[in-house]
């Protein structure tokens, strides 16, 4: 039973993505900036790149225990300051290595911010009979674009990477505390049985986290690498860079609003299998075209083809009959965020040595993937 109307929830969980897309989003904008100042070559920011998802792996184990001992709700509040604070604080190193530990925090806050707003999405869904859940990942995509935007006016008009992160974290901070009080605070389940520290997933479950797997590694080639190629492959203007990440987030916030309708429409499986193709085909257009307008319309491609794809697994996962909602979407997300551990460094790695387009056409393989592993899906809910 909810402790208010729905819909209340239903403002309080989307503002809860916004807070989250918008200081990961002011993040991956102001990489090439941070990248330059540091003097880093591609494989150093590889390294780089690796303590966020470092972060991420450690937090995991513990995430579905958390949420389940405390709630949610509480750690969706807690996670989400520091998550805002932890920003401020990356822009504030002027060597690798404070970074790197800034990195790690970082990636550990947003993973438990991650699961744990998503386990309210989970239980506020359960209230509703049409998926919601590609709604509450559109806010996410929308204040991913926004940030995207905020940071290209940022780099426009010259601020330094650390003032720009204290006006997004101030923002953020009075989000989240203004909308604490209408987030969801029995998630918890009734039953007194206890789970492991860490549940080892399913057949089911395993399949769904290796498609969150390659969904990641493309998804993190366009965040944290987006801006490098625009810069480096595209050779844009400076002022141009920040356009290739505002396009995939703009086309990724637009997809994730219709992925509820077109799950209905055409069924989880065929929205995978879309998704995957689509991905492909606009990473091997920014590959073969290198134009500022092809990889545009290269990079708009991929942000509808990787829109459904994770919200649709979260939401699969969260069903899971046999564990509760938080520790199935901590499995699956075990499993998916390596993708974001071996993608970035893998990037950095192959580009040093062969370029970022050979880099990018080999992450074009994940949406192949993803079809063939959808295939392997038995039973799907829409």
């Amino acid at each position: 039973m909810l402790s208010s109307a729905p819909s209340l929830h239903r403002i309080a969980i989307g503002a809860a993505f916004f807070s989250y897309g918008l200081c990961f989003a002011s993040w991956a904008s102001r990489i090439p900036d941070i990248k330059n100042t540091l003097q880093l070559s591609e494989g150093q920011l590889g390294m780089v790149l690796f303590a966020l998802p470092i972060g991420t792996l450690i937090s995991l184990p513990v995430a579905g225990w958390m949420i389940g001992r405390m709630g949610s709700k509480r750690i969706v509040v807690i996670t989400a300051a520091l998550y805002a604070l932890l920003l401020v604080g990356i822009g504030y190193w002027n060597h690798s290595y404070g970074l790197m530990a800034n990195l790690v925090l970082f990636g550990a806050a947003g993973n438990l911010l991650n699961i744990s707003v998503n386990t309210q999405a989970v239980a506020l869904g359960k209230h509703y009979e049409k998926p919601i859940m590609g709604a509450f990942h559109g806010m996410w995509s929308i204040a991913g674009f926004v940030g995207a935007g905020i940071g290209a006016l940022m780099i426009n008009h010259f601020i330094v990477p650390i003032h720009h992160f204290m006006i997004i974290s101030s923002a953020a901070l009075l989000g989240i505390f203004g909308i604490a009080t209408y987030l969801i605070s029995n998630d918890r389940p009734q039953q007194q049985k206890k789970e492991p520290l860490f549940a080892i997933p399913d057949k089911p479950l395993a399949t769904l986290g290796a498609i969150a797997f390659c969904a990641m590694i493309g998804e993190g080639a366009l965040y944290d690498w987006c801006g490098i190629y625009m810069e480096e492959v595209v050779q844009v203007e400076k002022h141009l860079v920040g356009y290739g990440l505002s396009a995939f987030l703009f086309s990724m916030a637009a997809g994730r609003f219709l992925s509820d309708w077109t799950v209905r429409r055409f069924g989880a499986k065929t929205t995978l299998i879309f998704s995957g193709v689509l991905s492909s085909i606009g990473l091997l257009l920014s590959v073969i075209y290198p134009h500022f307008g092809m990889v545009i319309v290269a990079f708009l491609l991929v942000g509808i083809g990787s829109s459904a794809i994770i919200p649709l697994v979260y939401s699969l996962a969260g069903r899971s009959g046999r564990l509760s909602p938080g520790a199935a979407l901590a499995a699956v997300t075990t499993i998916g965020f390596c993708g974001f551990l071996i993608g970035p460094p893998a990037i950095g790695l192959i580009a040093e040595f062969t370029g970022l387009r050979t880099a990018y056409a080999l992450i074009a393989s994940m949406g192949v993937f993803i079809v063939i592993l959808t295939t392997k899906i038995r039973h799907t809910t829409s």
